[in-house]
């Protein structure tokens, strides 16, 4: 009796479930923001030092352009080995991950593997693999590919969840084996998505493993780093200019391929 009256008065007053979501939202965003602690007033005063920072910047120092390309080129070749060993090595785990292929108990193990990668930040993977080969690129080349796996399982994984189920029935009718259903009816399937995911890594990656030269995993990063550690901040922004073309270049390109691939 309770339940229609209850029905009676939402359709009386429709508006008061979206205003209850939008109170909600805002007691949310509230709530965040207090855990902020933002000090507004110091805003105001903040301004001239960012400023003063900025100024600092420019204009960028083209002497080291040379540098910046030669950076720019192993971040590159790091992404490519990076993006490539990662998305090899995270198929198998989406199979297995995939609630339309794999029993339970390998869904559980797999999916935990994938939460597990993805909690360590880039920074760490970097640290764990700069203190296993040195400084350089290899370095920064196996972290990109550990950290390439989080990501890219679980793409996988929900493209191969999407795949049209009556599909895999068929197979499953005429008794294909499981490797079987995921050779012709998933992978045909999920390719161009997969590829698309694939790219979009890859141009990610380019921009994580500027982050990784911190810790010295190579890369434009690595020079990055150490111009500003040494004050040298018109060498930094070439170094950042030259990243920021690179980026764009390869946006721009991977973005028609994506789209030529959803076109298939």
């Amino acid at each position: 009796m309770s339940y229609l009256f209850n029905l009676k008065l939402l359709r009386r007053y429709p508006w008061v479930i979206p205003l209850l979501i939008l109170l909600i939202v805002f007691g949310v965003y509230g709530w965040a923001l207090q855990g902020l602690k933002v000090d507004f007033e110091l805003l105001k005063t903040s301004w001239p030092y960012m400023t003063d920072f900025i100024s600092r910047l420019f204009p960028p120092d083209l002497t080291v352009l040379d540098i910046a390309i030669k950076a720019l080129i192993e971040t590159v070749q790091m992404s490519i080995w990076g993006t490539s060993l990662g998305a090899i090595l995270s198929l198998p785990i989406a199979v297995a991950s995939a609630t339309n292929i794999a029993p339970q108990w390998l869904r559980s193990l797999a999916n935990l593997l994938q939460n597990a990668v993805r909690s360590v930040p880039s920074i760490i993977l970097g640290l764990i693999f700069v203190a296993a080969t040195g400084l350089g690129a290899p370095a920064g080349t196996l972290a990109l590919a550990i950290y390439t796996i989080g990501y890219l399982a679980k793409f996988y994984q929900q493209a191969i969840e999407a795949v049209d189920s009556r599909s895999l029935e068929s197979l499953q009718v005429i008794g294909a084996s499981r490797l079987q259903i995921t050779q012709y009816s998933i992978l045909p399937q999920v390719l161009p998505l997969g590829l698309g995911y694939t790219l979009w890594m890859f141009e990610y990656n380019i921009r994580a493993a500027s982050v990784l030269g911190v810790v010295g995993a190579g890369g434009i990063g690595f020079e990055l780093k150490n111009y500003i550690d040494g004050f040298e901040y018109t060498k930094a922004t070439t170094m950042m200019l030259v990243l920021l073309v690179v980026v764009t270049v390869i946006d721009s390109f991977s973005s028609q391929l994506r789209r030529r691939l959803d076109s298939m």
